[in-house]
């Protein structure tokens, strides 16, 4: 794809003003589809699709939360990492002030405000991520490597299978 193919959003500025090499995927977006309609979209696994979630301290700090997309966060193991009571999921119009994206389409490049960035440990054992590219419908694929340098991302365990 050219640049003209796919939005110039902040992530995307925010990616190339670093030189970072990114692929962009658009899909046709699907309202609650989240990221298992992403990954059917793009035919690739589910788990290689990592989604942002901003996530507020018991003090009201926000801050990103980076999970495969067939995972869920223990916010109460979060919370036990961060020395907090409670994490929680911010409501749409705080992530949206914070981040400066429309909920469905965030993206943990470029954001409005510099937010401390926690992400699932084993994102860094695979080879390629897909991750919003800052609109709804589009994702870019990435070294998850550029996460540690480019956003300083704390590693952390707090995945839990939507089974469990």
């Amino acid at each position: 794809m050219s640049g003209a193919d796919f939005p110039t959003t902040q992530a995307v500025r925010f990616l190339e003003g670093r030189k970072i090499p990114f692929n962009p995927h658009l899909y046709p977006y699907e309202e609650h589809g989240g990221t298992k309609h992403a990954a059917e979209c793009l035919h690739v696994p589910e788990h290689l699709v990592v989604k942002t979630l901003v996530m507020e301290t018991d003090q009201r700090r926000p801050l990103l939360v980076l999970m495969h997309g067939d995972c869920e966060v223990s916010t109460k193991q979060l919370a036990r990492i961060l020395g907090m009571k409670r994490v929680t999921p911010c409501d749409m119009a705080v992530a949206e002030k914070h981040t400066g994206y429309q909920v469905g389409g965030i993206s943990p490049f470029g954001t409005r405000v510099l937010l401390p960035v926690y992400a699932e440990k084993t994102i860094f054992e695979l080879s390629r991520i897909y991750i919003n590219g800052g609109k709804r419908g589009f994702l870019v694929e990435i070294d998850p490597l550029v996460l540690r340098t480019a956003l300083d991302s704390i590693e952390v365990e707090v995945a839990l299978s939507r089974e469990e």
